[in-house]
């Protein structure tokens, strides 16, 4: 039977692992998730950072801090055994956390290079494979949805970005790779790409005014993106209502990419 809206955006009685969540777009996300009905359990490097928890605890939903350094490929590799033994029925897996580093290519430190790709793009692998072979233990012709963060420069360059660019066309690679396998089996794997956003991330473009000035003037929409920009998209794609969308980019840039 089809869900009535706006039934089919509901999460209710689901449960979503977030990681990034403790600022810009990965807390909206987790809160527009917990306003959808769900409850969250966010991945951070220490507890110090509530915000997100307690603004999720204050619309009723529960949220759970598991610690995790996601630079620690062994970190990476215990959290769904943490979260699922503690049992957790995980159906939502969104992945946001990233670190960016900028150096002219030629003089690109090994080092940046190896952190980048590690919490990009191979934490990212690590937990979509992970709760990926949980969700498709669980009942149900939905067995979960899974949303990553991917980035204009999936498609595009970049300048002196060439570990995140990398990074973030492997998550786009991967979202496909994964959507081929689990979309049959009741798992939605898609991605998120945002455009030029007010967070921390972009702080150097922001401070370069004539850098700022010249990708605003590229927008079609006439403004920068904020961190509410992403809460329905997030939303959409873990629910019910985007149940025949898998494999997809879904791209929120004012029109970045249509200019």
């Amino acid at each position: 039977m089809a869900l009535a809206f706006p039934g089919m955006f509901s999460l209710e009685g689901r449960t979503a692992v977030v990681t990034g969540g403790t600022r810009g777009i990965g807390a909206a996300m987790a809160v527009a998730l917990a306003e959808a009905g769900a409850d969250i359990i966010l991945v951070q490097r220490d507890t110090s950072n509530t915000k997100t928890k307690d603004a999720i605890t204050a619309l009723g939903r529960t949220a759970t801090i598991y610690t995790a350094d996601l630079a620690q490929q062994k970190d990476v590799e215990g959290l769904a055994r943490d979260i699922l033994g503690d049992g957790h029925d995980v159906s939502i897996l969104v992945t946001c956390a990233g670190i960016q580093r900028r150096h002219p290519s030629h003089e690109f430190p090994q080092s940046d290079w190896d952190d980048v790709l590690q919490v990009n793009l191979t934490s990212v692998f690590t937990l979509c494979r992970d709760f990926g072979a949980y969700m498709l233990t669980r009942a149900g012709p939905h067995r979960g949805s899974i949303i990553n963060v991917a980035s204009l420069v999936s498609f595009q360059g970049g300048l002196t970005v060439p570990a995140y660019a990398s990074a973030k066309g492997g998550v786009a690679q991967l979202t496909k790779a994964l959507s081929n396998e689990w979309a049959s089996k009741g798992i939605n794997v898609n991605a998120i790409a945002p455009g030029y956003v007010k967070t921390d991330m972009n702080e150097a473009l922001i401070k370069n005014e004539t850098r700022a000035r010249q990708i605003l003037e590229r927008i079609p929409a006439g403004r920068w993106g904020e961190c509410e920009d992403f809460k329905g998209p997030v939303v959409w794609l873990a629910s019910r209502a985007s149940s025949y969308v898998s494999g997809e980019i879904v791209v929120v840039d004012g029109g970045w990419m249509g200019r």
